[in-house]
């Protein structure tokens, strides 16, 4: 007879939220601040819950604001959330009264493992959380670090003449701590009573509790990320934002073609665009997998989305046709190249129809039909998004729009489940690309069915408010093994060539 298999340990992440928003310049605490249309608290929250070596969740929150963070967790259904305590007046205090709510509960011998995590650091990513996690198996108690790129320098202060040098440490061996910290409950629960004898007891961090009353136990070290910052000063606010709305998702994939099929078969697309290209493209895989499909477009139906009363008579056939609409996409737009002074009224109008108006019609008039299904609106950008450039101001400009459009809405009909997504595709082979650029080299493009493959694979996700990348793979790299915000970099790095 086999031994039976050791239980697997508890994972218990304990947000820390005790902290206010006086360096922000703030009235409120700096966790319930929004970023990316959403509290910082609550972006920090959604790791955890999305993660699955976390089992559950606490929050240790400031003073008079508990019920604050329990609207919030009530609204976005965190179900890993099981209570919100009110933090203490210092960092360790906190801690103590996490440690002791850890504690009720757990039977004679039971150990749990605490993760530790400021709220403030929304930008977290799934692999330093599972690796935390997985050196508990190893250790009793977890730092998390990065190398640091600065010299760091020692001074003291001589009376009223000012800071002086006293060392420079070798940088190789110095490093910057970030959040989580991961410890046994048994040990840190352990240091913080052999600390509470020390009179002069006071520390900053966990892991400094356990170096110095539990000398004896070694504290491993996870590689952090330079990602994992720490929302603190005013510039931290704006730099947290404009990674979050410059942070690509990778949409997760359908295990086969039953899946697909499986998923798809009964639902109904309206495909704005869909007379050639990436439209085009999307309205066929859907129909091969049993949707059913209306693609729209100039050259084919006749529809011009630029036109409002056209885009409300697509969908009300379509409703009145099939009995549901599942998702709306809209892939038409317009490519205009030129210096803005020197182009006519008309060509502006055009761009700004085409190109902006008509996503916001199409988003307006889905509306009514989304919230029966609790579906989606599926909009597209251009990799010159992030900054426009010479010649393509009108372009760039209103595909910057679409980013925001898309964020906007997400946060905005998130009460309702209708879910809003953005597409980026890289350089794709697309008529209205050879017409504005001419033949290119071969395997210089995207092709535009990898672009509708992915399209497809986000219909199908739970996602909201993200803007997808779609990229022509490295092949010696995997895109699973790079983080959201390393592809964001990535993507940034090489939108410097893109259009």
């Amino acid at each position: 007879m086999s031994a039976p298999h050791e239980a697997k340990t508890r994972t218990t992440a304990v947000v820390l939220a005790g902290g206010t928003g006086q360096r922000v310049g703030l009235a409120i605490p700096k966790q319930l601040l929004k970023i990316a249309g959403k509290a910082v608290i609550e972006h920090t929250l959604t790791i955890f819950e999305q993660a699955d070596c976390v089992d559950d969740v606490i929050v240790l929150m400031a003073p008079g604001f508990v019920p604050d963070v329990e609207k919030i967790i009530a609204k976005a259904g965190l179900t890993k959330v099981t209570r919100v305590i009110e933090g203490g007046a210092t960092r360790n205090e906190t801690t103590e009264r996490a440690i002791q709510a850890l504690g009720e509960g757990l039977g004679e011998g039971e150990d749990l493992n605490v993760l530790f995590h400021d709220a403030v650091r929304p930008l977290l990513s799934q692999r330093v959380i599972k690796d935390c996690v997985d050196a508990l198996d190893r250790y009793q108690a977890v730092d998390v670090a990065i190398p640091s790129a600065d010299t760091i320098i020692v001074t003291r202060t001589h009376g009223e003449d000012g800071e002086f040098i006293t060392d420079v440490p070798d940088r190789s061996r110095l490093r910057r701590g970030q959040t989580p910290q991961a410890f046994k409950l048994s040990t840190i629960k352990r240091a913080y009573e052999i600390a509470a004898g020390d009179p002069n007891f006071q520390a900053t961090d966990d892991c400094s509790v356990v170096l110095r009353y539990l000398p004896d136990v070694p504290i491993y070290v996870v590689a952090g990320d330079e990602y994992n910052m720490k929302v603190t000063q005013p510039v931290d606010v704006f730099i947290a934002d404009k990674l979050f709305q410059l942070a690509s998702t990778a949409a997760p994939r359908q295990a086969d073609e039953a899946a697909y099929r499986e998923l798809l078969s009964g639902k109904t697309l309206v495909v704005f665009g869909g007379s050639y290209g990436i439209g085009a493209d999307i309205a066929s895989l859907a129909e091969r997998y049993g949707a059913t499909v209306y693609a729209l477009g100039r050259s084919t139906t006749g529809t011009h989305v630029e036109n409002p009363e056209h885009v409300e008579e697509a969908l009300a056939t379509a409703y009145a046709e099939s009995g549901r609409i599942d998702y709306v996409i809209n892939t038409a737009g317009v490519l205009r190249i030129g210096k803005l002074a020197e182009t006519d009224n008309a060509t502006i109008q055009e761009a700004l129809n085409v190109n902006y108006l008509a996503p916001v019609q199409i988003a307006r008039a889905a509306y009514k039909y989304l919230v029966e299904t609790k579906g989606q609106l599926l909009l597209y950008t251009s990799s010159s998004y992030t900054r426009g450039r010479a010649e393509y101001s009108l372009y760039s400009s209103t595909k910057a729009a679409m980013v925001n459009l898309t964020q906007a809405l997400a946060d905005e009909w998130a009460g309702d489940g209708i879910r809003v997504n953005c597409v980026n595709p890289e350089r794709t082979a697309t008529p209205m690309r050879t017409k504005a650029f001419g033949q290119e080299p071969a395997g210089s493009l995207l092709s535009s069915e990898a672009v509708a493959r992915t399209s497809l694979d986000v219909l199908l996700s739970e996602l909201t408010g993200h803007v997808i990348d779609v990229r022509q793979q490295d092949p010696t790299r995997g895109a699973s093994e790079a983080s959201g915000f390393e592809q964001a970099l990535a993507s940034v790095l090489d939108r410097q060539e893109d259009v």
